[in-house]
């Protein structure tokens, strides 16, 4: 449609999938570069990989080309099927939560009234993958790495949740086109200039959100699923080759993911402050400027990780029960009192 063009339903399908993969891989693949293989890098004083292609940029087609070649090993006692099965699941539910997310005024997969809604159920199911993993695996360590990770994300799902109720009562909308449109056409304290780009107004609400993506993607400090000391990497010390390493892009894909649907909800997507929301340009450099918001926020997402110590298995679970959901819960109390009133 943007190009003036009638196409077929297979024919918009098979670009929509291409669409979404692209979507999918070139943020993994930049963040990987940028923050596993550099940044951690500089912040430990060293260079990271610089061999593979100049200044390390091919090292990752290097480890991919590493682990495709490698044999594909399934324990003798293991549930063949699930366990061929796990790494798919979880790399589906991250190109299941990219369809709803608005890339530009018309660059989007699907327009759902109820995308924020769709995006949060779809991110669940990763949990269901991981639990499958260590189930099948017949590993007395993935099975226990595999249920302190179904722990954990129901655990921290619910003030992920609740975060994400103020941004939809400040807007209206569970729609996340909806939701750019009122960041960018929206004022703050009468001044109209910025928009009202919710890190401001939701600020409590995006930081929760932010505490409880760190958990959802078992990252540090509440990476207890894979714990290499305790777990022998968790639900994954049996996966080997191809499986494996889809393992690692669905962690890296669905950083990407989490960022583009916070950088949505709390920084106004696509849209920038001064060009007219609906110009046509944003179609192209809509993409640019969400792919950068969200490069923004995945820096802090691995800054914590590369940062701070594990938490143990009780503090996790009491930091979501009695501290993340109370603050969530009174952030909404808040939220409906300021919107009624103004």
């Amino acid at each position: 449609m943007i190009l003036g063009l009638h196409l077929a339903y297979w024919q918009t399908s098979v670009i929509r999938s291409l669409g979404v993969l692209v979507a999918v891989l070139l943020p993994a693949g930049t963040f990987v570069y940028i923050f596993l293989f550099k940044m951690v890098s500089f912040m430990q004083s060293r260079l990271g990989p610089m061999e593979a292609g100049p200044y390390g940029s091919m090292q990752l087609l290097a480890e991919v080309g590493k682990f495709i070649q490698k044999e594909d090993i399934v324990p003798d006692n293991a549930d063949r099927r699930l366990f061929k099965l796990a790494p798919y699941l979880v790399v589906a539910t991250v190109l299941l939560v990219y369809l709803v997310v608005p890339f530009g005024p018309k660059m989007r997969f699907v327009n759902f009234d109820g995308g924020i809604f769709y995006a949060l159920a779809v991110s669940s199911i990763s949990a269901l993958g991981v639990l499958i993993a260590g189930w099948a695996s017949a590993n007395k360590y993935s099975l226990m790495g595999g249920l302190r990770a179904a722990g954990q994300l129901i655990a921290y799902e619910l003030p992920m949740v609740l975060a994400v109720v103020g941004v939809v009562i400040q807007a209206g909308t569970m729609n996340l086109s909806g939701i750019v449109a009122a960041q960018a056409n929206g004022k703050m304290f009468g001044f109209g200039g910025l928009g009202n780009p919710y890190f401001i107004t939701q600020f409590v609400g995006m930081v929760i959100f932010l505490i409880a993506v760190q958990a959802e993607l078992t990252q540090t400090p509440f990476d207890m699923p894979i714990a290499e000391s305790e777990l022998v990497t968790g639900y994954i010390t049996e996966y080997s080759g191809m499986r494996f390493l889809l393992f690692f892009i669905a962690e890296f894909a669905a950083v990407g993911s989490f960022a583009a649907v916070a950088a949505t909800l709390f920084m106004g997507g696509w849209a920038v402050p001064g060009i007219k929301f609906d110009s046509g340009v944003m179609n192209v450099l809509g993409p640019i400027v969400l792919m950068a918001k969200m490069t923004l926020i995945a820096g802090v997402i691995f800054f914590v990780r590369f940062t701070y110590p594990r938490f143990r298995e009780d503090q996790l679970q009491k930091f979501a029960w009695t501290i993340l959901i109370p603050v969530a819960l009174a952030n909404i109390l808040v939220t409906t009192v300021l919107k009624v009133a103004f």
